[in-house]
């Protein structure tokens, strides 16, 4: 029988339950409502042919299940178009996976360069310290405004001069040794030659002029 047959066929098991109900509705018309047989058989069979008619015939089924199920026997390929189509799923992620880009490590990513050791504003040095040309005085009487090296303020240019001091290019000649010396002499303020690069601003002091050095100041161009 083809599933379409099976679909418009009667269902035995709706039939069988209106029998079971007829039966039980006989049996309580003549206990609990003590009718005779006649009433109670008639009672009885009008019950059957109802409830086999509503539940027992093929307008009754469900057209989503039936079909679902006609499907399923017919073809006998329920489980295999299932079956087909995970691993069809699987065999995608597989590929995906396998197509996907290798990383390219990106140049952040790449390790830092070494400090150059020929510049006295690097922080790598670990090499013997040598005391600078120091002076007792200002040339000539008149000191540089040491301020205006980016870093440098009133306490700092302060013990700059009573370390000996006073001249942009005094800052501007010192070598790694040097820096690590005066840093060593820096009492509280240790590290901020290098941090603030006084090295490299008087160098452009001395190159360029305050003019040009106070515009590139702006953004920090040394």
């Amino acid at each position: 029988m083809t599933g379409r047959e099976m679909k418009n066929a009667p269902s035995l098991m709706g039939w069988a339950l209106a029998v079971a109900m007829g039966l039980v509705a006989f049996g309580v018309a003549i206990v609990v409502g003590e009718y005779d047989l006649v009433t109670s058989t008639f009672i009885s069979a009008v019950l059957i042919v109802v409830v086999g008619l509503v539940i027992g015939m093929p307008w009754s089924k469900s057209e989503t299940f039936d079909d679902l199920h006609a499907v399923r026997f017919d073809t006998g390929h329920g489980a295999d178009l299932g079956g087909k189509a995970l691993a069809t799923s699987h065999d995608n992620a597989v590929v995906a996976k396998a197509e996907a880009p290798a990383v390219t490590p990106s140049p952040l990513m790449a390790a830092p360069a070494v400090a150059s050791d020929e510049s006295a504003t690097s922080e790598v040095y670990d090499g013997p310290m040598t005391e600078p040309v120091r002076l007792t005085g200002p040339r000539a009487g008149k000191a540089d405004n040491l301020k205006e090296i980016e870093g440098i303020g009133p306490a700092l240019e302060k013990l700059c001069n009573e370390l000996g001091f006073y001249h942009f290019d005094q800052i501007a000649n010192w070598s790694q040794a040097d820096v690590a010396w005066v840093d060593q002499n820096m009492k509280t303020f240790k590290g901020r030659i290098i941090r603030d690069k006084w090295v490299a601003q008087a160098k452009l002091i001395m190159a360029e002029g305050l003019d040009a050095f106070r515009v590139r100041a702006k953004t920090n161009d040394y």
